[in-house]
């Protein structure tokens, strides 16, 4: 059974910085993408980051780019979101997600496995 198991979200002002963490089991980590999506009231999920599965490559939303930074630790299972400068639009549920491999690291349709979510609010 694939677990995925979002941590490290909260309150934080404006300008302030969190650190989300998504530890996985019941999968080979190191042999899969691995992306992050939020999801806000009353919108669409959106993407914000992904990584490859050696950690070489990351890909951003352009919301995010040189604010947040994604990092993976495959001895730990683990990949990470590292969230700078936040301002109150990023507020969200933060997901993380597993790519199904060859898929659009883009699209939440290509992503096969999803954890439960950890909430980010960003206060002014």
């Amino acid at each position: 059974q694939v677990q995925l198991i979002e941590s490290g979200g909260g309150l934080v002002q404006a300008g302030g910085s969190l650190r989300l963490s998504c530890a996985s089991s019941g999968l080979t980590f190191s042999a899969y993408a691995m992306g992050w999506f939020r999801q806000a009231p009353g919108k669409e999920r959106e993407f914000v980051a992904a990584i490859s599965r050696s950690g070489t490559n990351t890909y951003y939303g352009d919301s995010v780019k040189a604010r947040f930074s994604c990092s993976r630790d495959n001895a730990k299972n683990t990949v990470y979101l590292q969230m700078n400068s936040l301002k109150p639009e990023d507020t969200a549920v933060y997901y993380c997600a597993v790519r199904r491999t060859g898929g659009n690291y883009y699209s939440p349709a290509d992503y096969f496995y999803w954890g439960q979510g950890t909430q980010v609010t960003v206060s002014s």
